[in-house]
């Protein structure tokens, strides 16, 4: 069957679809791209298209994880499918099958390792096969660590004539926390570890995600640290748990341009003093978690006003005997919501024109697409690359 649908957005009326289907809508309207809304209930999804003023040439499909005729039918249409309902271990397996037996490109926010890991050992050789690209954690995690980290290293390598063998990636500033699917993932996640301990262990390996290889041992991140190259405390940030494998993934996937002793860690700088201290005691009582409050449940999230006003800065510095350099990576939106929106919806833009340049199987956001997708999101004011010597 001829695919005529570029983009189909997988559970297009969940908070995170809506917001997905409503940059689409914003960003290419009146372009050539042809997109879809899909999920569970037409009346829901009729229902947010009229309230979303989706174009009406915009098709509604219905699909449901549970019907995997449905979904086969849904893949067969679309090129590359957006999936933005999680948590992906309860009910993504489906349409990662689904995709690869059709040959189809897919995108999702995925932050759940074991999962992942499960569906590379299962699904790896037949997207090879059939030339799916199946992309993992195209959101807050892991596109800014996996972009800053591939950006330095590129800096390192041209300023340099070398990678940074050891690389910190640390959070300056946050107004807003990961979004309800990704902590809902977190805690469906930690639950499945306390009841498999193979799970456990893959949990805290951060090599999870390259079978294969098993490179040096990493620092752990997570007690406060004062650092005194950076002359700042820092503490754990929960987003280290996924993003750390995927950089560690996508080394591993090119072929180790950063090395096979690349160490990297993630953490929460807090700043100098007594005052950063406290902070980062504190914020490690917390688990990592930035923000204030409850985190919203699945499906629900903050407010436009409250999408508009958040930011994050994230910086990834390196160190060596030749010299020194920073890539900071901000947002302008909050980012478990705004900008993980228009992250994935780019990613999956960005698949979709690479076309066959890159065959099938199971890739990061860097590996997958690196520079690419880079300069994608930096020409979109998506996300703002900034790079510093010394």
């Amino acid at each position: 069957m001829d695919k005529q649908i570029d983009v189909v957005i997988y559970g297009a009326t969940g908070f995170t679809g809506q917001l997905v289907a409503e940059y689409l809508q914003r960003a290419y309207h009146g372009s050539e791209l042809r997109w879809a809304m899909a999920g569970r209930n037409l009346d829901k999804l009729t229902s947010v298209k009229r309230e979303l003023a989706i174009d009406d040439a915009v098709p509604l499909i219905v699909a449901d994880s549970t019907d995997t005729d449905s979904l086969a039918a849904m893949v067969a249409q679309a090129k590359v499918v957006i999936a933005a309902a999680g948590p992906y271990q309860l009910y993504g397996e489906p349409l990662v099958a689904a995709c690869v037996a059709a040959g189809t490109d897919y995108v999702d926010l995925c932050g759940e390792p074991s999962w992942m890991r499960q569906m590379i050992d299962t699904y790896r050789s037949h997207a090879q096969e059939s030339g799916a690209r199946i992309v993992h954690s195209c959101g807050f995690d892991s596109v800014p660590s996996d972009l800053g980290v591939f950006q330095l290293q590129q800096l390192a390598k041209n300023e340099f004539g070398k990678p940074f063998t050891r690389v910190k990636g640390r959070v300056e500033a946050m107004q807003g926390g990961p979004s309800g699917g990704t902590v809902a993932s977190f805690m469906v996640s930690a639950g499945a570890a306390k009841k498999d301990p193979a799970i456990g262990a893959l949990m805290v390996n951060p090599f999870a995600l390259t079978p294969g290889f098993e490179g040096p041992k990493q620092p752990s991140g997570m007690k406060p640290v004062f650092d005194e190259e950076l002359n700042s405390w820092a503490s754990s940030f929960v987003m280290a748990v996924i993003n750390t494998k995927n950089v560690h993934r996508s080394n591993a996937m090119m072929g180790h341009p950063y090395g096979t002793d690349f160490q990297y860690d993630e953490m929460i700088a807090t700043g100098p003093g007594d005052k950063g201290e406290q902070v980062a005691i504190a914020l490690s009582k917390g688990d990592g978690l930035v923000g204030k409050g409850t985190p919203p449940a699945p499906g629900e999230g903050p407010s436009k006003q409250e999408q508009q006003d958040g930011f994050f800065t994230l910086a990834f510095h390196g160190n060596s005997d030749s010299g020194q350099a920073t890539v900071r990576v901000s947002g302008d939106k909050d980012p478990g919501y705004g900008c993980t929106s228009m992250m994935i919806a780019e990613s999956a833009l960005c698949l979709l024109e690479q076309g066959g340049k890159l065959g099938g199987g199971f890739f990061t956001p860097a590996s997958a697409m690196g520079a690419a997708l880079l300069n994608r999101l930096s020409a979109k004011k998506v996300l703002t690359f900034k790079q510093q010597l010394g």
